[in-house]
């Protein structure tokens, strides 16, 4: 097997893959990037905390490209904790609806000259979602 980065610190490539999050000691909210203090409760204490990795599509948009549109979707994640993240596997608009269960999935990104995989997440829908099912655009790892 290849070596793996994640494209972001907060995916970590476990088995299954996963996305954490900086959560305040004191109030509980979550961050995805640093922080010196809490922006709710100004407290300066983080732990670590694991996301679940099915949630629920919030919003979508469909971004027309030149190459190949793409779905932007922002996910409230079971358990906790929103992320905006590429709709992966979809390609029509009647195959998403608001509401629907997806979950995380990864792929490669892009590789270097020394054979390193760049590894991106995105989210799915779930199988029997619209749009759900086993085919795999990105080469994720389901």
């Amino acid at each position: 097997m290849p070596h793996q980065i994640p494209v972001v610190a907060y995916l970590r490539l476990g088995d299954p893959p996963h996305l954490t999050s900086a959560a305040c000691t004191r109030c509980g909210a979550l961050y995805f990037d640093r922080r010196n203090a809490c922006a709710r409760c100004f407290a300066t204490d983080f732990t670590t905390r694991s996301l679940a990795n099915e949630g629920t599509l919030r919003a979508f948009t469909f971004v027309g490209r030149a190459k190949r549109p793409y779905v932007s979707s922002v996910v409230a994640l079971d358990g906790g904790g929103v992320v905006k993240a590429n709709l992966l596997g979809v390609d029509r608009p009647e195959q998403v609806t608001p509401g629907m269960r997806v979950v995380l999935d990864t792929f490669v990104a892009g590789v270097d000259d020394e054979g390193t995989e760049a590894i991106a997440f995105g989210y799915r829908p779930l199988d029997g979602a619209p749009g759900g099912g086993a085919e795999n655009d990105h080469g994720g790892t389901r």
